[in-house]
């Protein structure tokens, strides 16, 4: 499995950036569809989370900010950024999880890079 992650940029604060990440290869059944960030110096955080049955969940300093979307025929999953911060600059990795029962497996992204200037 290929995760091709892309969108990233410089941006000023208050911005937006829309964040893709198309996976393919042997898929099987693509279940939980993520973003995650990791800043320098930290450790690397859930951003959005997404389900196969549209279930989303986000982080409490992204929420109302971020939006997490996902085609399923295109096996691509989005991050819609508004209202960036510069506390918002990391690179941004997707990562996805498939099912070939019973077996899950997790696939990570190579990463975007994301900086946010005040």
């Amino acid at each position: 499995v290929q995760l091709q992650a892309s969108g990233g940029g410089l941006v000023q604060a208050g911005g937006s950036l829309r964040l893709s990440c198309a996976a393919s290869g042997s898929l099987f059944s693509i279940d939980d569809m993520d973003w995650y960030r990791q800043a320098p110096g930290k450790r690397r955080e859930l951003v959005a989370h997404t389900t196969s049955g549209g279930i989303t969940n986000y982080a409490d300093s992204v929420k109302g900010r971020f939006t997490i979307s996902r085609d399923n025929a295109k096996n691509t999953v989005y991050l819609q950024m508004n209202s960036l911060k510069p506390e918002d600059t990391a690179v941004y990795y997707c990562y996805v999880v498939t099912t070939d029962k019973p077996v899950r497996r997790g696939y990570w992204g190579q990463g975007t890079l994301v900086t946010v200037s005040s």
